[in-house]
């Protein structure tokens, strides 16, 4: 019957509605009653039950006046209820009165609750109940009311029979206002949130139909006071499953079916579901089967754990109909709620038999396949696959949901075909993401296995046929194939992975063979799909936009696809999601996308480039500085020290920035600018690493107290480590490199060499500024390698240089784990050292740019051997005793082309594995062991030799002097031996002083002194300068004055015509500033013995006058020792004769008493006379003028 109506208001404002077909006229005032045929009948809400009047108040259709303004109730508001007057019917379905207020934020409408509970004769919620449908999501508003109406409608259809009675036959007569009520509450133009409403449509509807029957006036008294849903439930008549099942089918919302099924109770749920599959199975239509194969797919898709309040308000609902309805029809017991939602399993296992029971009526081939492929993929998820499968990658999953999405395109009968992509995409998703957490059964796994061969027997050569034909794929056959595909591949797995029985296996591999069949004869289907080209970007770019499952997925997909790239999809996705791509792998993804499709496309504009690049650079400007760090390192893997600049033509204004960021770090080099200089140097790195690292070394070495803080800046970068490929070359540190190209070997001053330093201290060994995690950019076994060991010889101008750097790498060493050493090969490295070590041996033989290194510097060789060799003895247990053994033999057997006291100084590291090795001469002075000493012949040490190579020994170190002293043979007792030694050891001295080290010559200083000590040595002191014989007790500086005459002896030996061209002027000038340091600590031990000496104790005078005696003699010596020697090499001799008067005067002045005024005179001549001798004469007339003022 079809229904035509029209509202208006009557004179007085009352809303009127006429139902012309029907007769019924709603009036404005007292009760809503029927003319007509069904004259006699007043409507009302809730159970709508013939003959019953209401009240006034609980009227249904009572009265509603507005007030003049829109959106407020009128004072004479009665309930909610009321409303549904606001409701008009005509040809196109239901609609709001034109008149109607918008009352869903009203808080008189939120009131109407409490008045439409009292629909039966009470009064109004409590505060409680009242607060509780406040904040609920079921306030009665427009859409309640449309549905309301809708009802109303229907059951004025189906008079005089109640909704109750209504039968499937009678749906499709009185169900659609029912229908329309819903679609208009669904409706875009409706509400904002159009399916959110259809949801509580729902829910209310089923609310109703599982409200339990009878209702005591308790009960219902509690129920209005408690229950959320009781009011708007009660605006609806008394429903069955029919009116429910119908209602969703027409609707075709078999997902919201499954979420509100899922969302009951188990014992609800199964009983529901029962209900559904009586349902469907009686009169059994085509649309029957087509809502039944929907809900079944919708149940095999279902994920639990929605967090939706309003699934969570409907199962606690069920859960108390459940309990009043248990009390009800049982003896009163205590109820236990399920925690958990009703489990898919046992649901899927009723759905298979209700695919049996509907079998028959399932005719139209799309229904079969979709029959077939439900089956299969149950079976596959809930059956044979893996309990944990592996995920599969985001570019098969992509392409996957492109086939699902292309094939919906084309199948203009789907009902998404006309959807937008981003609902495509969000049931695709759905369609391709099936999971389980549970298995079925093994009994319904064999009768789903043994049901699905026997409808494949059933349909196989008509689904083929199909199939196979002209026509265009529609989505049930494409999902037909391709889960009977994936069906078959896990079947296969399952036979060979699980035990089953002999009927199982039969029944397994009979099915696999029928499965394998029907798909060879059905392939055209997956291979020929003439799927869209060019839909898998706008899928992959609405995920991204869209922030669908696996998103962060697509965005790596999304920079890593260079077809893709600059389009204006592409790029419009970069900008809306700029976030998403805050991350060091997506970045560097993004960047190679860029650099090889900018190389390789010159047609895309500048403009679009600079446009991608700024915003790749504004996300890594995002990033922590550990992050930034990765998209550096792969920056600089990717396209070496060059970065993105090498590439990218579009870096404009690059130097200026370059320039403007360094001049203000230098001009605020501070820990308070720390950051900000990291991050602006951060920038800098990335675009061209190899400009901004050789600008931040030029800068630390050039300008004077910058380096450790560009150092802190260049370790927040710890990708700066990369090693840079120059084959065929090994691979080399980036920072290393640079600092080789841009300052090493090209100093201009001691103090850049010193800053230098101190620059790869700080690389080496990083300081940690607060708040900023910095990592070592060089490794000592790097250093050493690349700025050492090429350049451990003697004739290398940065000798000195990399001396002092070997030793910061060994200090370095300290604060590294593990023995570094070892990757460096330490033998080689000590090999290294003795050749140096042996260069010294023939220092004044080579040409000056030979001698590169000064024999000062032979010392710092010493001393690193002897760290190296400390370090390699104490890791010895590093080495496997076969490699230590090996490593020592071949050091030993290289060793034997040096001079032999470089082998001797290796002692210690061939202890107890070879014997020390000395001329043969060395055994004729000392009393050696054979089982630790052995002799060789040695060319250049003939007979009488033996003295200078024990001097040679023993100045090698303090260790080696003692012991040679100890094993020394002379007899004190025979004075022509002594005397002898004596001359022997001066010989010597000559011959060893000049190839020396200050070090090398302090120990032979100590050896002589033990020597005097022990009267092996005898030094007689001639009157040579003493004018009168001085009557003082001179025994306190015998020793003193016995060096002193040494010295000179050995300087009148060397100055001799057979000596004097041994030596070039800088060995002159080396031997000269031996002397000068052994003298000065000869005046040091006077001035030491004249202050606290024992010698003064118990005597009447102090040592003043021996003091000044020696002062003389000392200086007199000096004199003589500057007039033998070249005037070029005199000036440390010259000023210590300054130092010398200096003493002589302060301590005469000290102690005028001492001596007489003629004594002094006398001296004053006699020095005076020894200084005549001396050139040039500005040095004479110093020296006299200094004597003139004693």
């Amino acid at each position: 019957m079809e229904l035509v109506g029209r509202s208006h208001w009557d004179s007085e404002g009352w809303a009127v509605q006429r139902l012309n077909t029907s007769g019924v006229e709603r009036a404005g005032k007292g009760s809503c009653r029927a003319q007509g045929p069904v004259t006699g009948r007043t409507f009302g809400g809730g159970a709508g039950h013939a003959g019953r009047k209401r009240s006034a108040s609980s009227c249904l259709l009572a009265g509603w006046k507005p007030r003049a303004g829109r959106g407020r109730c009128g004072p004479g508001c009665l309930g909610a209820a009321d409303l549904s007057v606001r409701t008009a019917h005509c040809g196109r379905g239901l609609r709001r009165a034109a008149h109607c207020p918008a009352p869903r934020n009203c808080p008189l409408c939120r009131s109407a609750c409490a008045a439409l509970a009292a629909s039966r004769g009470r009064g109004g919620l409590t505060a409680a109940g009242v607060a509780a449908m406040d904040l609920g999501p079921l306030n009665i508003c427009e859409e309640m009311t449309i549905l309301h109406g809708g009802f109303l409608l229907a059951e004025q259809l189906f008079h005089p029979k109640a909704l109750a009675e209504l039968t499937k036959s009678d749906w499709e007569h009185v169900g659609r206002p029912i229908v329309e009520a819903l679609r208009e509450i669904s409706s875009t133009t409706a509400h904002s949130q159009p399916f959110a409403w259809k949801k509580k449509a729902l829910i209310i509807i089923w609310a109703k139909v599982l409200q339990p029957y009878p209702v005591t006036p308790s009960d219902t008294d509690t129920r209005w006071q408690e229950d959320v849903f009781f009011s708007v439930v009660n605006m609806i008549p008394t429903i069955n499953h029919t009116v429910l099942f119908e209602l969703l089918k027409s609707l075709e919302a078999s997902g919201l079916f499954i979420q509100l099924l899922m969302a009951l109770p188990t014992t609800i749920c199964r009983a529901e579901l029962e209900h559904f599959l009586e349902h469907m199975s009686v009169d059994t239509s085509s649309k029957d089967v087509a809502f039944f194969l929907s809900v079944w797919w919708e149940m095999i898709k279902h994920k639990g754990n929605q967090q939706d309040p309003l699934l969570s308000q409907f199962r606690t609902m069920a859960h108390k109909y459940l309990s009043s309805s248990d009390e009800f029809s049982h003896p009163p017991k205590r109820f236990k709620s399920d925690p958990d939602v009703c489990p898919t399993m046992p649901l899927l296992a009723m759905l298979l038999t209700g695919l049996k029971q509907i079998q028959n009526r399932i005719l139209c081939p799309g229904m079969k396949c979709y029959a077939l492929a439900n089956l299969a993929d149950m079976l596959t998820v809930f059956a044979l696959m893996e309990d944990d499968p592996q995920e599969v990658s985001a570019t098969v999953y992509l392409d996957k949901l492109a086939a699902v999405i292309s094939v919906w395109n084309l199948d203009t009968q789907n009902p998404y075909h006309q959807q937008a992509l981003a609902e495509k995409v969000k049931e695709a998703e759905r369609d391709i993401s099936l999971t389980s957490l549970a298995k079925l059964p093994s009994d319904t796994v064999f009768i789903g296995l043994e049901f699905m061969c026997s409808l494949l027997r059933e349909w196989g050569e008509e689904l083929q046929t199909v199939l196979n034909s002209s026509q265009g794929t529609s989505y049930d056959s494409y999902r037909l194939c391709d889960s009977l595909t994936s069906f078959s591949q896990n079947l296969k797995l399952y036979l060979d992975s699980t035990s089953l029985s002999k009927e199982e296996g039969q029944v397994v591999s009979e099915l696999a063979e029928c499965v394998g069949d029907f798909l060879k004869k059905t392939n055209r289907v997956l291979k020929n799909k003439g799927f869209e080209k060019d839909i898998t970007a706008s899928i992959a770019m609405a995920i991204i936009d869209q922030k669908m499952e696996r998103h962060m997925e697509m965005c790596y997909i999304f920079a890593s696809e260079k077809k893709w790239a600059f389009s204006d999809e592409w790029l419009a996705c970069l900008v809306n999601n700029q976030p998403l791509f805050q991350e060091p792998d997506l970045l560097l993804k993004l960047l190679q996308t860029v650099m090889e499709v900018t190389a390789t496309d010159r047609a895309i504009p500048e403009s679009q480039i600079k446009q991608v690049i700024s915003l790749i650079l504004e996300c890594y400007a995002d990033l922590s500085l550990p992050d930034k760090n990765k998209v550096l390192s792969g920056t600089l893997r990717s396209w070496g020290r060059k970065g993105l600049s090498e590439k990218l033509a579009y870096l404009d204004g690059f130097q200026e920035d370059l320039n403007t960021t360094f001049n203000q770090l230098a001009q605020s080099a501070s820990e308070q600018g720390l950051a900000k200089a990291v991050a602006s140097v951060a920038r800098l790195v990335i675009l061209y690493p190899e400009i901004t690292v050789k600008k931040m070394c030029s800068m630390a070495v050039v300008n004077l107290g910058t380096h450790k803080f560009l150092a802190q800046i260049l370790t927040a970068f710890p990708a700066l480590r990369f090693m840079e490929e120059q084959s065929p070359n090994p691979p080399t540190n980036f920072v290393v490199s640079c600092l080789k190209e841009t300052v090493w070997r090209k100093f201009s001053t001691p103090k850049e060499e010193k800053q230098f330093l101190e620059l790869l201290s700080c690389l080496m060994t990083p300081v940690k500024p607060q708040g900023i995690p910095v990592a070592a950019l060089l490794e000592p076994d790097g250093v050493l390698k690349e700025f050492v060991l090429p350049f451990l010889m003697l004739d290398v101008k940065e000798v000195d240089l990399s001396l002092k750097i070997f030793i910061q790498t060994l200090q370095a060493n300290a604060s590294l784990e593990g023995y570094w050493l070892q990757t460096c090969s330490p033998f080689p490295l000590i090999f290294s050292l003795c050749q140096l070590l042996d260069c010294f041996s023939k220092y004044w033989q080579l040409p000056k740019e030979k001698r590169c290194l000064s024999l000062d510097g032979k010392d710092l060789v010493i001393h690193i051997l002897e760290i190296l060799c400390e370090i390699v003895l104490a890791n010895a247990e590093t080495f496997s005793p076969d490699t230590w053994i090996k490593s020592q033999s071949w050091l030993h057997r290289k060793l034997e082309q040096l001079d032999w006291t470089v082998r001797l100084r290796m002692k210690n590291l061939f202890e107890g594995h070879f014997k020390c090795e000395v001329p043969a001469t060395l055994f004729e002075i000392c009393k050696l062991s054979e089982d630790e000493w052995t002799s060789q012949a040695h060319p250049g040490y003939g007979p009488g030799t033996g003295l200078l190579a024990w001097m040679e020994c023993c100045y090698l170190s303090s260790s080696i002097s003692e012991q040679m002293l100890s094993l020394l043979v002379v007899d004190v007792g025979n004075p022509e031996e002594v005397r002898l030694f004596s001359k022997g050891f001066l010989v010597a001295l000559v011959q060893v002083m000049p190839w020396c080290s200050p070090q090398e010559w302090q120990y032979l200083y100590q050896l002589t002194r033990r020597l005097l000590e022990k009267q092996l040595l005898h030094v007689p002191y001639s009157l040579e300068y003493i004018q009168f014989v001085p009557l003082l007790n001179l025994k306190p500086f015998a020793q003193e004055l016995q060096l002193s005459v040494l010295f000179l002896r050995a300087f009148q030996f060397l100055c001799s015509q057979s000596c004097r061209n041994w030596l070039p002027m800088e060995g002159w000038s080396h031997v000269v500033r031996l002397l000068c340091n052994s003298l000065t600590n000869l005046l040091d031990s006077v001035r030491l013995i004249q202050s606290v000496g024992p010698w003064a104790q118990g005597q009447e005078q102090d040592l003043t006058q021996e003091t000044l005696f020696f002062y003389t003699q000392v200086f007199c010596h000096v004199l003589h020792i500057m007039a033998m020697v070249h005037q070029e090499v005199c000036e440390p001799l010259y000023v210590l004769a300054l130092e010398i008067l200096t003493c002589y005067e302060t301590l005469s002045k000290a102690n005028p008493s001492v001596s007489s005024l003629l004594q002094k005179v006398n001296e004053q001549r006699f020095l005076k006379s020894i200084a005549e001798n001396i050139s040039p004469e500005e040095r004479r007339q110093t020296l006299l003028q200094k004597i003139s003022n004693f």
